[in-house]
């Protein structure tokens, strides 16, 4: 066997050739002087991975994370030290709870300089410890392909997340000869076939079942498995909180989306369930509002709770049968189940069925532009072509209701609900699924958050369509502050730009739209210039901010709990 000599490289050369080997197409940053060997070694790759670069460190952190998500590889995020490392905080704790697999490579000061807090000196280990799966500091230069193996496949394997590795300045300008590490193949955990017939057999046993599917990690034969398991045996399907791409809606037994301003038919029917089988979701606040349908630590329904990290099962909730399996692993178990009988609970599932595709009837709306209707145009015009991403806010609940989404990379959705999201979303989308149209929401405090990335839509010429939601106010908090201090309004609103003007700066197209009967055509006309031109287009949406979600309005919500206000204020007063 011929043993070659590996040649002298810098830091810089040796990690992004380990980028390479490990599969990395797209690197996203923000450069800074602290990590130039990296940039420069990018050079020698210029066939293989691409540079995109952002105007923000949140920005380029949201685009890896939607990265991981689409390609189910880790996205990779280069930022500067200290202000760069504290700006892409924001998307690592994104990936954390959204169990996304991501690598953020910060610089940092050389080791001649730590511990003195020199210039942007920050000890990241300390920082980023609670919000990652690891978090490292690489100090010798010989060591880089082994810290950017193991990055990858902790970032991976498992409940995939976030890993965070610090690049002192000697490291990366150090020289070593040093070999690579290849890269090896994702771990899958399978179920026994003890707890398939368990499963089995419980669910046979039962009679009011429920099927939730969620997390990360699946892939369309995962998903295929699942769905095949779940009309076998005619189960009621939802998907978890923004996991909407988990499940195709358009299959008889999908029945709707499980969380925050689920329709009240959906809740009975969790509330009601005997059976709850849960795959690849953790089953979080936002899933459980507020851990309120099913109860921790001891659910009232049975629970098979299947998940890839054992310290997950049993954490929150105790469940009647844990099975350490990912979605993968999982969906392939279960194509040896069959039923041995007739499912009883078929009509039930069927029922839930026809609520669910109630629900897609545009629901009334004040004023003249009807939100419940923009969605609703939104959903037939794509057809289920494309993504839609959205970042925080109520107007997320109305593509959330009436946007039947198509499978895989047609949903990036923060779950840990992080503002400015929406649009860095969009961007990696159609980077990564050029041939798809991308579809940004997002409401008019959200959009300004990272508008500035419109910057690289125009520098890379990506044709994204962003529906920007113009109520002039913080408006999911405001709804909260009427909840709880009705009539006392302080602090929420603000003066927006004409945003379709804004556009223009970007060389893209603008328009306003107020009013219903104008939405469709200005959407078609966005669809169309964004992918002749290939450059941004933006629609403006005014509407009355009375209307602040689905079937709801402020001045209901105020009506509401003055009156509650007053019930508990009499009940305490002295006859």
């Amino acid at each position: 066997m011929t043993h070659t000599t590996p040649p002298l490289r810098n830091g810089g050369q040796i990690l992004i050739d380990q980028l390479r080997r490990h599969g990395t197409r797209r690197v996203f940053l923000v450069p800074g002087e602290s990590y130039l060997p990296c940039i420069d070694a990018l050079n020698e790759h210029r066939d293989a991975i691409e540079p995109i670069v952002c105007r923000q460190e949140s920005g380029a952190g949201y685009m890896a994370e939607a990265y991981g998500k689409l390609t189910n590889e880790p996205g990779v995020c280069f930022v500067t030290r200290g202000p760069g490392a504290t700006n892409a905080s924001i998307a690592v704790h994104t990936a954390y709870q959204d169990s996304t697999p991501m690598i953020l490579f910060i610089g940092q000061v050389g080791n001649d300089f730590i511990e003195r807090e020199a210039f942007q000196e920050i000890d990241y280990r300390r920082m980023f410890g609670q919000m990652t799966k690891w978090v490292a500091q690489i100090d010798d230069t010989a060591r880089i392909p082994e810290y950017i193996a193991r990055a990858y496949a902790v970032a991976r394997n498992g409940r995939p997340g976030p890993v965070v590795l610090a690049l002192p300045e000697d490291t990366l300008w150090g020289e070593a000869q040093v070999a690579d590490v290849e890269p090896r193949p994702r771990v899958h955990a399978y179920p026994s076939q003890s707890q398939l017939a368990a499963l089995q057999e419980r669910l046979e046993a039962a009679e009011r079942p429920f099927l939730l599917v969620g997390g990360s990690g699946w892939t369309q034969e995962a998903q295929q498995a699942v769905a095949a398991f779940a009309e076998r045996f005619a189960l009621p399907v939802g998907v978890a909180w923004r996991r909407l791409e988990c499940f195709d809606p358009r299959r008889e037994q999908y029945v709707g989306h499980v969380g925050n301003a689920m329709h009240t038919a959906l809740r009975e029917q969790l509330e009601a369930c005997d059976l709850l089988i849960a795959i690849g979701t953790r089953i979080g606040e936002a899933t459980s509002e507020g851990y309120s349908w099913i109860a921790s630590p001891v659910p009232r329904q049975a629970l098979i709770h299947v998940y890839p990290d054992p310290e997950e099962l049993g954490r929150v909730y105790q469940p009647s049968l844990a099975i350490n399996a990912d979605v993968v692993g999982f969906a392939t178990g279960l194509e040896t189940l069959v039923p041995r009988q007739s499912p009883r609970w078929a009509a039930t599932t069927q029922a839930a069925r026809h609520v669910y595709l109630d629900t897609l009837v545009p629901q009334q709306a004040p004023g003249r532009l009807s939100l419940d209707k923009v969605s609703h145009t939104v959903d037939r015009v794509l057809d289920g072509r494309g993504c839609i991403s959205v970042g925080a806010g109520n107007y997320a609940l109305y593509p959330h209701r009436y946007v039947r989404f198509g499978g895989l990379g047609t949903s990036l959705a923060p779950t840990v609900g992080s503002m400015g999201y929406g649009l860095p979303a969009a961007i990696s989308s159609k980077l990564e699924q050029p041939e798809r149209p991308a579809i940004c929401y997002a409401g008019d405090g959200c959009f300004q958050m990272n508008l500035q990335e419109l910057g690289v839509a125009l520098q890379y010429r990506l044709g994204i369509v962003v529906l920007v939601f113009n109520n002039g106010m913080w408006g999911t908090i405001r709804a909260h502050q009427e909840t709880d201090f009705p009539g006392r309004e302080i602090a929420l609103t603000f003066t927006n730009p004409e945003f379709a003007t804004l556009i223009q700066a970007y060389g893209g197209h603008g328009e306003i739209v107020d009013d219903d009967d104008a939405f469709e055509d200005a959407f078609r006309r966005a669809l169309a210039f964004a992918e002749q031109e290939r450059l941004p287009a933006l629609i403006e949406l005014r509407y009355d901010a009375d209307g602040i979600a689905p079937g709801q309005r402020l001045s209901a919500i105020r009506e509401a709990a003055l009156d509650r206000h007053y019930t508990q204020s009499t009940k305490g007063a002295t006859p």
